[in-house]
């Protein structure tokens, strides 16, 4: 029974892998893949049918707990556009000189993808650099640097990163210590790459009237890009500072996180409903939150509820705790086990990976802040960055702007790697200083 469910499993993630070529949604082949695995489980072990219902429900209150904080926080990412309240960062920056330019750019990216995720801010960015840079040879460079910069970014912050975010809500990681410890790592991987690009990037800006894209400047998540909208200060602060008080909510309460994202969602829903208030109802609706609850991506949200729900079977069967045995006797070293995991994100989602890493090993082993799960943190969100297809930032940001994989693979690849490795050597150097205790 085990082996069937493990190759059902393997062919849901070759088909999650291989989305494009097969040309089924990825969100698709994850539900089938999680409801086929519990299906088996409960068809192959009928006496244990209550024990069963039991670890399912189990599971799906934390795969809840989840998916609710990240519905909560796509909202109010999307109220924070539509209000264009993001343009009141970037409308700052006004450098002509390229190098300079990256520099900015990628620092922004860096704190941006920090407080909301690397995925919007990736869309963000990408969208001011093809107004601040009309060369669309230039402007590559800067869509590459801004993929690395987004993971790197969103690694170090509960909010910043989706399997961040798994990690800091299963309680393997907690907020004040992730950013502690993974904030230099982070930063290295970030500036290794833009140190090199100083040495070799040549080449101009280009003009404003050699834009090869006027027909793509659209707003990045539908709102109206030319026409000012009144609120944005206002719904970019309360934007932040909610996303800002979800750890703090979570430290004081001891509530679960998803209930402090709903928190800051509810204050910005009502605030959203105060601003404009002469305006009609189908004028409003694109700035409301309901409006925002429209334009959030639903197949992602179910996209994590299938991938989950296969762990959690796998995690149920004790598949993954045999797993993680067999590694631990053949690898033997934790470290070069998590480092090859990140390299491993480059191919295929890191979502499934971090799941199925946070079910081989287990909390009563390894406490809270554990090396394993601060690195795994790094190594899965950095990691992606090394091929435009393993994170969803390098997907999002190939779309856009049509890079070819190739291209990426050439130009940036090399440096996202260095970058990755000098920001894992770093955290394992500064790790023995700033290790957590039980």
């Amino acid at each position: 029974m085990e082996i069937i469910v493990i190759v059902i499993f393997v062919i849901g993630y070759l088909l999650i892998a291989l989305e494009h070529p097969v040309r089924i949604n990825k969100s698709a082949s994850a539900i089938l893949t999680g409801v086929i695995c519990w299906t088996l489980y409960a068809l192959f072990v009928p006496e244990s049918i209550e024990h069963i219902g039991e670890q399912l429900s189990e599971h799906l209150s934390g795969i809840a707990g989840i998916l609710f904080f990240l519905m909560g926080a796509m909202t109010i990412v999307e109220l924070v556009d539509a209000y264009q309240g993001f343009s009141v960062i970037t409308d700052r920056i006004t450098t002509k000189n390229p190098k300079t330019l990256l520099w900015v750019v990628c620092w922004v990216t860096f704190f941006l993808s920090a407080l909301l995720d690397n995925l919007t801010t990736s869309i963000v960015m990408v969208s001011l650099v093809r107004k601040l840079v009309p060369n669309k040879n230039m402007r590559l460079f800067f869509s590459g640097m801004i993929v690395i910069a987004a993971n790197a970014g969103g690694a170090w912050s509960p909010i910043g990163d989706v399997t961040t975010t798994m990690l800091w809500i299963g309680g393997q990681i907690t907020s004040v210590n992730i950013i502690k410890t993974l904030l230099l790592p982070s930063i290295v991987c970030m500036v290794i790459p833009l140190i090199y690009l100083q040495f070799t990037l040549k080449g101009e800006l280009g003009h404003a009237g050699s834009h090869d894209h006027n027909k793509d400047e659209s707003h990045p998540h539908g709102g109206h890009p030319h026409k000012k909208v009144k609120g944005s200060k206002l719904m970019l602060f309360l934007g932040i500072a909610g996303l800002i008080s979800v750890p703090v909510f979570k430290t004081v309460t001891h509530l679960p996180p998803f209930l402090g994202m709903l928190l800051a969602l509810g204050v910005l829903w009502v605030a959203s409903e105060l601003i404009n208030p002469d305006m009609d109802e189908s004028e409003k609706k694109p700035y409301t939150a309901a409006g925002a609850l429209s334009r959030i991506d639903v197949p992602s949200v179910l996209f994590f509820l299938g991938i989950l729900l296969a762990v959690g079977a796998l995690e149920s069967m004790e598949i993954l705790h045999n797993f993680s045995a067999y590694l631990d006797r053949t690898l033997g070293d934790n470290r070069i086990i998590i480092t090859l995991i990140g390299l491993l994100s480059a191919i295929v989602d890191n979502v499934p990976l971090v799941a199925a890493s946070m079910g081989m090993y287990s909390l009563e082993t390894y406490h809270a802040d554990h090396m394993i799960w601060e690195y795994l943190a790094y190594c899965a969100g950095t990691g992606g960055s090394i091929l435009i297809i393993g994170s969803a930032a390098g997907v999002a940001v190939m779309g856009m702007e049509k890079i070819d994989f190739i291209w990426y693979l050439k130009r940036i690849s090399l440096l996202a790697a260095l970058g990755y490795f000098a920001g894992a050597i770093v955290y394992l150097l500064i790790y023995p200083y700033l290790a957590v205790h039980p």
